[in-house]
């Protein structure tokens, strides 16, 4: 599994970087782990997060470069300890032990290939919880498929619909073809969403999208592609941004949200045939969820 990072193509950018020599390519990430963070996160959706929280582990480095990213110190500047597949493993049964709903691997692209060696590892050690994978989107359909068994819940971001808009924010070719066929792929191996007896998600997918200034179109046309390809998949609407990072000088993105932009974007929603999901309350905590079912 690890000679694929001998010519590295495990995103769509496919650098072919001899990844097993330390040479690294867009994303900048090396043949070993590097992670930010590790903790108990209790501000993902109510169905993830739950009462106990989410177990998530922040990995460094992206194969993204979003100019609005929140995370931008650990995601484009690289903050992060490298550490062995092994101690992810260790990691994964930590987490376990610390009694959460699932193990929440965060921006976990770059990393499939150890990802799965250390699912393995832990899974041998008795690791039972399901694993969510909390991905940009930007990924190759063959890596999503390498997850097949491996991965319960799948939570992409969906964030642009337009493609030039996603090169001038996020620096990325094509996003909206390429995340909308993996986003296929992870809804054919994992299918409609199942909870638990106390509405904890075990399988499924959940598509994030973030509402951005000014762009209300490219959020109508996100909606309307998931409406309209898998209409009962779970949607999760977002409020939340804020510019940061170099945001903060880009004209049309250098404010919040007006409530009359994410009104808009409610109202749409619940014009389409979609049954479930959530929306985040405007002007609330950044990172609380609403569970307005729509």
């Amino acid at each position: 599994m690890l000679e694929l990072l001998k010519r590295c193509t495990i995103c769509p950018h496919k650098c072919k970087v001899d990844r097993l020599n330390r040479k690294t390519g867009r994303c900048k990430s090396k043949s070993s782990v590097k992670i930010a963070l590790y903790s108990t996160h209790n501000f993902e959706e109510p169905c993830i997060s739950g009462k106990k929280g989410s177990g998530t582990i922040f990995f460094s480095n992206c194969n993204l470069n979003c100019v609005f990213c929140q995370n931008y110190e650990i995601s484009q500047h690289g903050k992060g300890k490298e550490i062995s597949i092994q101690e992810l493993a260790e990691i994964f049964i930590k987490q376990q032990e610390n009694d959460v709903e699932n193990i929440n691997l965060v921006t976990p692209t770059s990393y499939v290939p150890q990802i799965i060696e250390a699912i393995k590892i832990a899974r041998n050690k008795g690791l039972i919880l399901p694993i969510v994978y909390n991905t940009n989107g930007y990924e190759n359909v063959e890596t999503i498929k390498m997850l097949d068994g491996f991965i319960d819940i799948y939570l992409p971001d969906l964030k642009y619909s337009d493609n030039l808009l996603a090169k001038r924010l996020s620096n990325v070719d094509n996003y909206f073809e390429i995340a909308t066929s993996a986003i296929k792929e992870m809804y054919n191996q994992v299918g409609d969403v199942t909870f638990d007896e106390n509405g904890i998600m075990k399988k499924g997918v959940i598509i994030r999208h973030l509402v951005l200034p000014n762009q209300i179109l490219n959020s109508r046309k996100v909606l309307k592609w998931i409406n309209d390809n898998l209409p009962k998949c779970y949607v999760s609407v977002m409020a939340q941004y804020f510019p940061t990072y170099k945001s903060k000088e880009i004209l049309d993105i250098n404010r919040k949200l007006t409530r009359e932009e994410f009104e808009s974007i409610e109202k749409y929603l619940y014009r389409l045939n979609l049954q479930n999901g959530y929306i985040q309350e405007l002007g609330e905590h950044e990172e609380k969820y609403v569970p307005k079912w729509f």
